[in-house]
């Protein structure tokens, strides 16, 4: 499944789908994704952090509301969640895609940040059936460097992607 985002995404920044394409592909992309069972982070044997969904994805883009007003139009995606000065939340479904327009540094992994441009796709969330203790032990485990916020752990996948894995609620 990741691979399969990744190609999206690198199709998306290489110019080769517009980001209506982008967003169908990755509503069925997200769709097939509910009927994944257990998958593993690396691979590797150890505890499973089972995803149950994707969570969200989040934009940074030059100007939230212009964002907001073309997909709320053109697609009819619903809107939730809008500041009025620099973010939203559209709806697909059960699938999100945070709308950011801040120019506030994107967040840091393993003391790297990716310089902040945009359109950028920032992360994407999955949520799990694991608790917070038991992703800490496992990205630990791993090796992996990891930044905590709430319940929430933001890593980077082996292409350099951030990935939120959000403990079970």
């Amino acid at each position: 499944m990741e691979n399969i985002i990744a190609r999206l995404l690198q199709d998306f920044e290489d110019g080769k789908v517009n980001r209506r394409q982008l967003i169908r592909n990755l509503a069925v992309a997200a769709s097939s994704a509910s009927m994944v069972g257990t998958v593993p982070l690396s691979g590797a044997e150890g505890t499973l952090v089972k995803v149950t969904k994707i969570n969200h994805l989040s934009y940074r883009v030059a100007n939230h509301a212009k964002t907001r007003d073309f997909y709320s139009g053109l697609l009819g995606m619903k809107t939730s969640d809008d500041d009025g000065k620099e973010k939203c939340s559209l709806a697909i479904g059960d699938l999100h895609i945070h709308v950011n327009g801040s120019t506030d540094p994107l967040h840091e992994v393993g003391g790297k940040s990716v310089p902040l441009h945009t359109p950028y796709i920032d992360h994407i969330d999955y949520d799990t059936e694991t608790s917070k203790e038991a992703i800490v032990a496992e990205l630990n485990r791993r090796g992996l460097k990891s930044q905590a916020k709430g319940s929430s752990f933001r890593i980077k996948d082996p292409d350099g992607f951030d990935v939120t894995l959000s403990a079970k609620r």
